[in-house]
């Protein structure tokens, strides 16, 4: 080569290389995906759909005539609330990275940062990180309906007796004390501490239900019985409500279990299959317990096993194979009937809709036989190898959620009771808290 063809070839490389870097950026660069933006955007509006109405019809019915405004309205309360605390702090201290390291534990392991307070920095164009194919708008969407249900569950436990407005500062507190570190601690990637134990959650066995349901166990123990509870009659004043209800909980359980993929994909699709399995096992498992045990099955009783199935499921809808599924929705649906059956009447705590025998134990049950059927050897799609080290580490996690919420949640509503009080006065309960706290009436007959 001459050396004027030498130099000619250098001239045109420096005219081609500009180009060839700025393709290597285009490729690099993470580009939206229509489909997984159209799905996550469905999902977002499904979760939302399951508190409002779903969640409200569900506990509404539920609940005696007097008192089924105060448990709708306090579904609608906690939407807000939640949803503005969320974007002031709560998504940040969720899910700010910041200080975090694999396998190295800290302040961070524990809690997010604030660099992410009022969503800092968040545009139309940002996305999580560099492999996500959707909006991070949208993941903020998605997070914050996760972040509204969990606290809104908690109201069934202390239904029909604690004051609207100490609900509402008792929300404010366990949210940002509670809920967000939960679930920090869990899905916030390399370095939480849950996260880095290898704990098995994909859509919130820890995060949401055992943790709202420990919280719900807690709070109806703070605050006591109901008046007249055990021997005066509580029947639900309208179990059409109940089941409308859990029929949209059931419909929008696919947004929060298919949807937590964070994609339209493989992984998605067998979400939504074994969560329709569970659920359909868990019904019928608990409507035969309830026939078998008590002479007839009932609409609560279905109403109620649906609800267990889809709990018990949510950790494990990522991992685990259609098998999986079936067993983990039967096992939910017979234990959950009878802890919040006979276990609660020999215990005596009034958990007046079942938040924890339901939610908790459902909970419970799920994360911890997610580490059974995330095996590849029984089915599932985990990286699983070792079952009963799996199942240890579900345990630890299951052990660690229920210490720290049940020993926070307590610590929140003594301080409270003793500064603002919780409980309605025996003549407002004896009224009814429509009229008590909200001066309505549910029915002008």
């Amino acid at each position: 080569m001459t050396l004027r063809q030498f130099a000619g070839l250098g001239a045109l490389l420096s005219l081609v290389t500009p180009g060839l870097a700025m393709a290597a950026d285009e490729v690099a660069a993470p580009v939206l995906n229509s489909g997984d933006t159209a799905w996550m955007l469905t999902s977002t509006a499904l979760v939302l759909f399951m508190t409002i109405p779903g969640l409200a019809l569900f506990y509404g019915g539920m609940v005696r005539q007097k008192n089924v405004l105060s448990v709708m309205m306090q579904c609608f309360a906690i939407t807000g609330l939640i949803s503005i605390l969320w974007v002031v702090y709560g998504y940040s201290m969720a899910f700010d990275t910041t200080g975090m390291e694999a396998n190295v534990v800290n302040f961070n392991s524990f809690v997010g940062g604030l660099s992410k307070a009022f969503l800092a920095g968040i545009t139309p164009s940002s996305i999580t990180g560099p492999t996500a194919l959707f909006p991070e708008a949208v993941f903020v969407t998605f997070q914050m309906t996760f972040a509204i249900i969990t606290p809104a569950l908690i109201v069934g436990a202390f239904a029909e007796r604690m004051k609207f407005s100490a609900m509402l500062v008792f929300m404010v507190i366990w949210f940002t004390l509670v809920y967000a570190p939960i679930a920090h601690m869990v899905w916030s990637g390399p370095g939480s501490l849950l996260g880095d134990w290898g704990v098995l959650d994909f859509a919130g066995g820890t995060v949401v239900h055992i943790n709202a349901g420990v919280a719900g166990l807690v709070a109806c123990l703070v605050l006591g019985k109901r008046k007249g509870f055990p021997t005066t009659p509580m029947a639900p004043h309208n179990l059409g409500y109940t089941l409308v209800g859990a029929a949209m909980l059931w419909v929008g359980w696919f947004g929060f279990n298919a949807g937590s993929a964070a994609a339209a994909n493989g992984t998605a699709g067998m979400a939504m299959l074994v969560t329709q399995i569970a659920t359909a096992a868990a019904a019928l498992g608990w409507m035969f317990a309830e026939w078998l045990t008590h002479g007839k099955p009932s609409a609560l009783g279905i109403a109620s096993g649906v609800v267990a199935g889809l709990v018990a499921i949510t950790p494990a809808a990522g991992t685990v194979g259609p098998m999986g599924g079936l067993i983990i929705g039967l096992a939910a649906g017979v234990v959950c009937f009878f802890c919040a059956t006979s276990l609660k009447r020999k215990l005596g705590y009034d958990d007046s809709l079942d938040a924890f025998g339901v939610h908790g134990i459902g909970g419970i049950l799920g994360a911890i036989l997610t580490g059974v059927f995330a095996a590849p050897s029984l089915g599932g799609f985990g990286t699983v190898t070792d079952v009963a080290a799996q199942v240890w580490i579900q345990c630890k996690g299951v052990g660690f959620t229920i210490i720290y919420t049940a020993i926070v949640t307590f610590i929140i509503l003594k301080v409270l009771d003793a500064v603002m009080g919780l409980r309605v006065t025996e003549e407002e309960e004896a009224v009814g808290l429509d009229l008590a706290q909200h001066n309505e009436r549910g029915y002008n007959l």
